[in-house]
């Protein structure tokens, strides 16, 4: 999945390998620490994404996109090495908070060395057999060296990682030239994990001659023309040869010791300073820079969206698609930042308030100007609670109702301007409150429509909030500690802001504090959960804890070490079952391709296991049953059997589900175009997918389609037979 900022507000820390949307969270009163209920382990679609990518996606204005590459040559591992010690000898230390309290021993040693080299070479691409063996001899040291404060082996894997690199780009560049036979049956082996270590350089090379031939089919096939083809794939890897060089210190240490927390699961992770303040950008929905997102195009740096509100859309100038060649600051010379790295680009761009930027911009007809821009606060609004009432028959939904709909993106909370007691702090349920007093200002509404589709998560204490907007008083999460003790979480507010029939729709790319919520309104009986099969099935909660000596505070003069987003606690609901892995059930389930792929939390490696706990009391109210809930499956059933749009997305799924079975892709030109034909709703999914990371203000609340047509006649469905069943109830 692209990495989306804005200028630095979508971020991602974990490799590019997997999809970590989206990470955030929200606390349960901390001073220092932040209570984080985020997903940070989401695979991207499991379909052909080799190394060595053409494009990535930032954002400009307070916090980088970030591209997990990594750091440090050998002659600067000197200088790094006393720097960095005490990092990692706390980092060590801290893992003992972890709620597995699973020891620092020769089997995590193990683990370590497996992931950290998987990390760096998931498709066994680079690093020979012989290579493999010589890091074994770390297998049972890394623990000891570890809590010795030593990355040696880090640094050491990662030098050898380059000079492997130079060696197959360099392959790379001869094969591209050489003719191509794409009417040869041959096919490519795509899934890692399928591979052996080539043994020798002869056997590497012949997987390296299927990788060029597949790229340059695939190019073929996109209708680009021969030479152009090469040309392309030249540039993207050099592109990327330069890109893994030129990496900044910290940065291979930061990989490195997100490998050791992803031993103990798939959401702890070690963050850099400059990450660390990637993410609390995230949560606070606001940066300081020129507000646009940026996208690395072959080693050229893109405005891919203009921010509304933000410097560069007031200023006019800039536009979608034009192509920042230099920059500088306020009088200074301009520094050219062709080839660059965009998470370098972008922090030259962003800055404090009120401060000048210059930009020197080519445009698509050859034209070079210079814009000066002043960097201002910038408001993600894009990324805000949205909510609209939609005539139900607009969309063509089979009865009619006005429907309030709400649009949850994620579960923010600006942790800082509600530590400094400001009034305007940005959160998660005081936007949904002020959407639900307009829906009432507006007339009301026979139904509430809460959209958590993609929502990977946020601050607990904003889920817990936002459902004790939809219930009285009382318990909404239990949380288990690291001793064991299980802590009941409640709303403690008497009443709730709104008692209208409540629809939750969800899919496997809801987790965290989405499934808290959605989980609390299923277990109280409170509305219906409708979408995928599932949600995610992330039941953990993070903390977000400085790397420091002190009691886990920075204090003035400490040098920033980052911080470790640790997993302290398990989440369970209120009837005592965990989320964890199985997630939350939908009531109604609707035909969708992301059901059918490997997105949820038992997809992740040393995921966590499902357990339960004693149920919570609580009050139940009388909006669920078993027979409404039949009534809504069979109506849904019926009109999805009758609508010929999803009756083809059922075929999309069938042809899906037998080409995610192979592991290998076929290298013949008629072959491959027809393998290409019947990917093309997955490759739709992951288009919508990255759509929705950089999604402009102005997107609709819910857009029309089959699918959500089909959701507005649920809810429609949903509102007559409490009004039945109230009316009987009367009698």
């Amino acid at each position: 999945m692209p990495l989306v900022g804005i200028l630095g507000f979508r971020y991602d820390s974990d490799r590019r390998r997997q999809r970590q949307v989206k990470e955030g969270p929200r606390g349960v009163r901390h001073t220092q620490n932040q209570v984080v209920l985020k997903n940070s382990s989401f695979k991207r679609i499991p379909h052909m994404k080799l190394q060595a990518p053409s494009r990535t996606v930032g954002v400009i204005s307070a916090g980088a996109v970030f591209l997990v590459a990594t750091t440090i040559f050998a002659q600067q591992f000197g200088g790094a090495q006393a720097s960095e010690q005490q990092t990692v000898k706390l980092v060590a230390e801290m893992m003992k908070y972890h709620i597995s309290q699973k020891p620092l021993d020769d089997r995590i040693s193990g683990m370590i060395l497996q992931r950290y080299i998987k990390d760096l070479d998931p498709q066994k691409l680079y690093f020979l057999k012989s290579d493999i063996d010589s890091f074994s001899k770390y297998r049972a040291q890394l623990d000891d060296l570890l809590k010795l404060g030593q990355a040696n082996f880090a640094h050491e894997v990662w030098g050898l990682y380059l000079k492997r690199l130079d060696e197959r780009v360099a392959v790379a560049n001869r094969l591209i030239d050489q003719p191509q036979d794409f009417s040869i049956d041959e096919s490519m082996i795509v899934d890692g994990d399928q591979l052996a270590w080539s043994e020798n350089n002869d056997e590497l090379n012949e997987r390296w001659r299927k990788r060029i031939k597949y790229e340059l089919l695939s190019l073929q096939l996109d209708k680009t023309e021969s030479d152009e083809a090469r040309k392309r794939l030249h540039k993207r890897y050099e592109t990327f040869r330069r890109y893994e060089h030129d990496t900044e210190e910290g940065e291979v240490l930061e990989r490195f010791l997100s490998s050791v927390a992803h031993c103990y699961d798939p959401h702890s992770s070690y963050m850099s300073a400059q990450t660390l303040e990637d993410f609390q950008i995230q949560m606070r929905l606001s940066l300081e820079g020129i507000g646009a997102a940026l996208r690395s195009e072959d080693g050229m740096t893109t405005v891919a969206q203009i921010v509304a509100g933000g410097a560069a859309e007031k200023d006019g100038r800039l536009k979608v698609g034009d192509k920042i060649v230099g920059v500088g600051q306020e009088d200074g010379d301009f520094q050219d930042v062709v080839e660059m790295r965009l998470n370098r680009v972008v922090r030259l761009i962003r800055g404090k308030v009120g401060t000048k930027v210059r930009l020197r911009i080519l445009r698509a007809a050859g034209e070079t100007l210079m814009i000066e821009l002043v960097r201002q606060t910038v408001e993600l609004h894009a990324s805000e609670v949205k909510g609209e009432i939609i005539q139900a028959s607009d969309f063509g939904a089979a009865g009619k109702g006005r429907i309030g709909v709400i649009n949850i993106p994620s579960f923010y909370r600006d942790f800082g301007g509600a530590q400094q007691g400001k009034d305007d702090f940005k959160s998660t349920a005081r936007d949904v409150s002020k959407v639900l007093s307009e829906f009432r200002a507006k007339g009301g509404v026979d139904a509430i429509m809460i959209d958590l589709r993609m929502n990977g998560g946020g601050a607990l204490s904003e889920a817990i909030e936002v459902t004790g907007l939809f219930i009285d008083k009382g318990p909404v999460v239990q949380v288990k500690e690291q001793n064991g003790r299980i802590k009941s979480h409640d709303d403690e507010e008497d009443g709730a802001e709104s008692l209208e029939p409540l629809i939750v729709v969800c899919n496997r790319l809801s987790a965290s504090a989405s499934e808290i919520f959605a989980a609390a309104i299923k277990d109280y009986g409170r509305g219906i959960i409708v979408g995928d099969t599932t949600t995610h099935g992330k039941g953990t909660v993070q903390n977000v804890m400085p790397v420091s000596s002190s009691m886990f505070k920075i204090l003035p003069g400490q040098k920033d070490r980052g911080a470790l987003k640790l997993t302290i606690n398990q989440f369970y609901r209120v009837n005592g079952d965990s989320t964890q892995n199985r997630g939350v059930e939908s009531d109604v389930v609707l035909p969708s391709l992301i059901d059918h792929m490997d997105l949820g939390e038992s997809f992740l490696d040393n995921a966590l296991a499902f357990d339960h706990i004693s149920a919570a009391r609580h009050a139940m109210y009388g909006y669920v049953n078993p027979q409404i809930v039949t009534s809504l499956r069979e109506s849904s059933q019926r009109r999805v059997a009758a609508d010929p749009k999803f009756q083809q997305t059922l075929k999309d799924i069938d042809r899906y589900l037998l080409r995610k079975s192979r592991k290998s892709v076929s290298l013949n030109e008629e072959t491959l175009r027809s393998e290409r034909d019947e990917d093309k709703a997955a490759k739709d999914v992951e288009k919508e997918e990255e759509e929705h990371e950089t999604k402009s203000e102005k997107a609709p609340v819910l857009a029309k389609s089959e699918y959500n047509g089909e959701l507005l006649s649920i809810a429609v469905d949903y509102a007559a037979l409490l009004r039945a069943q109230k009316t009987a109830a009367a009698r």
